[in-house]
């Protein structure tokens, strides 16, 4: 596969998980968080597991890795602020770090 047929595959599957976050989310959240929005912060969700080490840490018995979904939603907290994408409240980017792992065990199902 091609480096460009690679980026249309990774692009397809981000419109896949953000269409599936936005069902996951509750009412009052759906229209809170743009598109635009969730594409960043699932840039930022892919950044900390890179740079956490969680990717390589050891799984578990049943083949699983403990995430602190807490502290992925802090550091995308901090990080929007920084970059000045705006202010969030933890609790509700935990709704969206929580949907996206879900989109995730929903593949593997």
């Amino acid at each position: 596969m091609g480096l460009e047929e690679d980026f249309l595959k990774d692009d397809l599957d981000d419109e896949k998980t953000v269409a599936f976050i936005k069902n996951y989310l509750p009412q009052e959240l759906k229209e809170k968080f743009s598109d635009d929005e969730l594409y960043y912060i699932l840039d930022l969700i892919d950044e900390y597991y890179a740079d956490s080490g969680v990717l390589d840490a050891e799984p578990d018995a049943d083949g699983c890795i403990e995430v602190d979904l807490e502290k992925v939603a802090a550091f995308i907290v901090k990080e929007a602020k920084k970059d000045g994408i705006g202010e969030y409240d933890t609790d509700e980017v935990l709704f969206i770090v929580q949907g996206e792992l879900e989109y995730g065990e929903s593949l593997e199902e």
